[in-house]
């Protein structure tokens, strides 16, 4: 992935602080992807909340976004992982309602898509443009390449059918009431371990 050697802790720090920022940027636009379709179809819960800014700090979620990063340093995992605060939406004031709720949820996912393909131009532009002596040459090639894997990987972690996560909404839209409900009813039932 870089040259860094993940097994010494100096090279560990500086790889969680290379990876901060387009893990905050990920974050960041997958939770303003949500609240702006939602704005877009009637809620403005997350707009009045100030939930509607790509400025990271109402984002930030202690554990999603402070703990696991340094969990992440501390274990060497190579890639980092974690979310965001989730945006408050009042889904009974999305119209229409169905089509709304499949457009807000995977708003995120498609905002995590738009923004690795804007890192893989970048990652491009820096092999291609910047002389790779320059001293930020390997921070920001490390960087934009860290950029495509976290959103892919939150995109696709984020299509998977479970609650709470966007797949279990997007699921939802094509569901009746009573399906939803019995959808609803089976997670908690497995999840519970009674299911099996």
């Amino acid at each position: 992935m870089t040259r860094y050697n993940m097994g010494d802790l100096t090279d560990r720090i500086r790889m969680t602080l290379i990876q901060m920022i387009p893990f905050i940027g990920a974050i960041v636009f997958h939770e303003v992807g949500h609240a702006y379709i939602a704005k877009r179809h009637g809620d403005n819960t997350a707009k009045d909340l100030g939930r509607l800014t790509l400025n990271p700090i109402p984002h930030i979620d202690p554990v999603g976004t402070l703990l696991f990063p340094m969990l992440n340093m501390i274990t060497g995992i190579p890639l980092m992982f974690g979310w965001a605060k989730p945006v408050p939406i009042n889904y009974n004031k999305l119209k229409p309602y169905r089509r709304a709720l499949f457009l807000v949820s995977v708003a995120g996912p498609v905002a995590n898509v738009l923004l690795a393909f804007v890192a893989a131009f970048c990652f491009v532009a820096i092999a291609l443009f910047v002389p790779h002596d320059f001293y930020l040459f390997e921070p920001l090639f490390a960087m934009s390449q860290a950029a495509i894997q976290i959103n892919f990987m939150l995109a696709l972690f984020n299509l998977i059918p479970l609650p709470p996560l966007d797949g279990s909404r997007m699921l939802e839209s094509f569901m009746t009431l009573e399906q939803s409900r019995s959808l609803v009813f089976s997670y908690c039932w497995r999840f519970f371990g009674r299911g099996r």
